[in-house]
């Protein structure tokens, strides 16, 4: 199949490339300097003569603290660059795959979230990715959702690598406990993208890795496999205030995957420790 991936420079984006590469699918990457997924006229020029099978819309303005100074500018890459990609998607007759995100919903669930929970994003991030989706719903019938969450990889800044290197530094964080969530490694988030593009199985879907944690046991358990000596305290969200309020609770319902009959995720201690290894060999 013919592939356009936008965002392709970004940490998911140039997995998602390998990952097309290993199944010999014909990959067009793009990114900001090819393509300005804001520019309504730039988009219907280069899909036409593109002609992609499949978009994968993995571009988005992520600064999720950033958007809330600075709303319209989010709104502008996550809403309108959907918005127009669905339309240009539509005209060539593409399927679209949209990358979303839990921060759609406010955590204040205490079970996983289903992908057809009601949505009730707490900032600015969270509304311009809805704004995303509800564009790519109105304009095409053949889509795929999927949202995921604290994403990490080896071609983009993280948690991960942030906490390798305040260990490395310091030998003490703080890191926050009462928020939930599961950590989703790029490379695994787009074997699913490539397995589920292929398919007619259309819809809303949500991918992390399995398993549960919080921020301070995903620290905790990447000083342990990282085999660094580092003493973890745990904060509230009261004790590190940022700008943009996080949902608590951010646990995405992978049930969906399975019932398709799509290959689950694997756990999220086994993704980190193939994430470490790929680090070691960069």
């Amino acid at each position: 199949m013919k592939v356009l991936v936008t965002g392709a420079a970004g940490q998911l984006g140039q997995d998602v490339l390998l990952e097309l590469e290993k199944n010999n699918h014909q990959a067009i990457g793009t990114d900001r300097s090819q393509l300005d997924i804001t520019n309504e006229a730039d988009v219907y020029a280069f899909i036409q003569e593109a002609k992609p099978d499949v978009i994968l819309h993995c571009a988005a303005y992520t600064n999720v603290d950033g958007a809330e100074a600075d709303e319209e500018t989010a709104y502008r890459v996550n809403g309108l660059g959907a918005k127009y990609l669905a339309a240009a998607a539509k005209l060539v007759g593409s399927k679209m795959m949209y990358i979303s995100t839990d921060y759609v919903f406010d955590g204040s669930a205490s079970e996983p979230y289903e992908a057809e929970h009601p949505t009730k994003p707490l900032g600015a991030y969270g509304r311009t990715k809805l704004v995303g989706e509800e564009f790519v719903q109105a304009s095409l019938d053949e889509y795929f959702i999927v949202r995921t969450a604290w994403v990490f990889g080896a071609h983009g800044n993280n948690f991960v690598k942030t906490m390798l290197r305040l260990g490395k530094e310091r030998g003490e964080v703080g890191v926050v406990h009462d928020q939930v969530g599961s950590p989703t490694y790029t490379v695994d988030l787009a074997k699913f993208m490539v397995e589920l593009m292929v398919t007619e199985k259309y819809g809303i879907y949500h991918a992390t890795n399995r398993g549960v944690c919080s921020w301070f046991e995903f620290a905790v358990e990447i000083f342990k496999q990282a085999g660094l000596n580092v003493k973890v305290n745990p904060l509230t969200t009261e004790q590190f205030p940022r700008p943009a309020a996080r949902p608590k609770y951010s646990v995405l319902s992978k049930k969906k995957i399975e019932e398709q009959g799509f290959t689950p995720l694997p756990k999220w201690q086994n993704a980190l420790s193939a994430y470490l290894k790929e680090l070691k060999e960069i």
